[in-house]
């Protein structure tokens, strides 16, 4: 009988015979001196085994439960060619400081995914591994995904430079708000908070993350009184303006229906909170953007739940990663000096994740792997989250022009009124951006070049005021290993 076939009454005896040669196999699943081919996906994952574990143990058991293994033997590993398709933990590294974790790289092979299917890889890397006994704890800190795989996503709707062409705005960071108080205004009073915010010199308003369609102000009725005001502020202004109208809703039907709607009403912008409605409707929603030739932002919510512990989780690169694979124009990446997570080091490399070309690694930035995008277009990082007037010489500093600035609180909260906070941040960005290009520190003068444009601006004078005081120095709960 030839090897490998299978007959009713020889099945017991060809396992038998077979588990000295599946027991050699496992060796694929912990393979230190295996190189991996750039045509692999690579993941880097954070292990912290039980007590008394071996790491060349609980290494092997994350490479085959995230591939093609089990915890035990099966008869029917003799049915397939486990070379070709199991993960192999390919090499060990300590973690500096953290005696108990460890950081293993598992090379996977490219027959495991389906193109251009995320849940698919999800499912694959992450779906059932971190339930493991024998793991305390397990964290994927970065992925590698290679050209062959990457090229079978679609990536961004439009991109960084499409964006700028469409609304006709160059050299600078965009400005943007969230409108506060994000639950409870009716949706014409909701309307006049944007229209006074844009008008004032922002370039976009937005929907938080919890604003959908609720009692006291339904989707639709928001959609007409928002649109209403950005077309009113256009033509005051003449300027190019937006609103992201959040469209995430209970099903892809509704979602649809109220992208639709917005297209008809004029808006170039809509908004997602792309983790809480799974990576299946964020792909289709992404795809409905390119074909009509709307901008999506994507809202992170949720993703601290999974990406804030050190120990635990996914990190929140390879969520990067993901979003500009999946495809949105714009997401939320932190501030570095508002009021949330993320330091300065890992927010700064995965900045570069989304708007460039090829990333290299540097584990002083948090990055694991060299990281080509093959063309796929940028992706607009936004700083939003407890920033004001104060910020900007610093966000200008650190961000550069490709990005998107929201104040909420820093514009709604002037003493003033919505106007007059928009007025502020506009004054205090031109500034800082004229400064910069005549070749002044940013870091070093940025409070001197505030007050010199105060001289000329009362609402960027009374923000100043208002704000001088306020920081958020706590320190990074996710910090990069020393």
């Amino acid at each position: 009988m030839p090897k490998g076939s299978i007959s009713a009454d020889n099945h017991q005896e060809f396992f038998k015979a077979g588990v000295e040669e599946y027991s050699a196999a496992g060796r694929y699943y912990y393979d230190p001196g295996y190189t991996p081919r750039d045509t692999e996906v690579l993941a880097a994952f954070r292990i912290t085994p039980q007590p008394g574990v071996p790491r060349e143990e609980a290494a092997a058991a994350v490479a085959a439960e995230s591939s093609s293994g089990t915890w035990t033997t099966v008869w029917s590993d003799l049915l397939t060619d486990q070379a070709r398709y199991a993960g192999r933990t390919y090499k060990l590294e300590d973690v500096p400081g953290n005696p108990d974790q460890f950081i293993a790289y598992i090379a996977y092979p490219l027959d495991l995914f389906e193109e251009g299917s995320l849940p698919n890889l999800m499912s694959s890397i992450v779906g059932n591994v971190f339930g493991f006994k024998a793991i305390r704890a397990l964290r994927l800190e970065d992925l590698y995904i290679p050209p062959v795989l990457l090229k079978t996503f679609q990536g961004p709707p439009h991109g960084i430079q499409v964006e700028r062409d469409l609304l006709n705005k160059y050299g600078r960071p965009l400005l943007g708000a969230t409108m506060k108080p994000k639950l409870g205004l009716t949706a014409k009073n909701y309307g006049r908070v944007v229209y006074e915010a844009l008008r004032g010199g922002l370039d976009f308003t937005k929907d938080d993350e919890n604003i959908t369609s609720q009692p006291f102000m339904r989707w639709y009725d928001r959609a007409r009184f928002v649109m209403e005001a950005v077309h009113k502020a256009e033509a005051e202004t003449g300027e190019r303006k937006g609103h992201y109208l959040n469209v995430s809703a209970a099903t892809m039907e509704e979602m649809y229906k109220r992208a639709e709607d917005a297209k008809a009403l004029g808006s170039r912008i809509i908004m997602v909170d792309f983790l809480t409605v799974g990576f299946t409707a964020f792909a289709s929603l992404s795809k409905w953007c390119r074909d009509n030739g709307i901008l999506l932002h994507l809202h992170r919510a949720m993703h601290a739940v999974i990406d804030r512990q050190k120990n635990h989780g996914i990190h929140w690169r390879v969520l990067v990663k993901w979003a500009r694979m999946v495809g949105g124009d714009h997401l939320h990446n932190g501030t570095v000096v508002g009021k949330l997570e993320g330091d300065r080091a890992t927010t700064l490399g995965t900045t570069d994740l989304l708007r460039n070309d090829f990333v290299k690694r540097d584990l002083s930035r948090g990055i694991f792997f060299d990281q080509p995008w093959v063309s796929m277009p940028g992706v607009m990082p936004v700083a939003s989250g407890g920033i004001h007037v104060w910020h900007i010489p610093e966000l200008v500093e650190i961000f550069g022009d490709d990005v998107v600035l929201q104040f909420g609180g820093g514009t709604l909260g002037h003493p003033w009124g919505n106007a007059p906070g928009a007025t502020a941040n506009r004054v205090a960005l031109e500034a800082c951006v004229q400064a910069r290009n005549e070749g002044r520190d940013l870091k070093k003068e940025g409070a001197d070049i505030l007050k010199k444009a105060a001289r000329f601006s009362p609402a960027l004078q009374k923000a100043m005021e208002t704000w001088k005081d306020i920081h958020f120095d706590f320190e990074a709960v996710d910090k990069l290993d020393q």
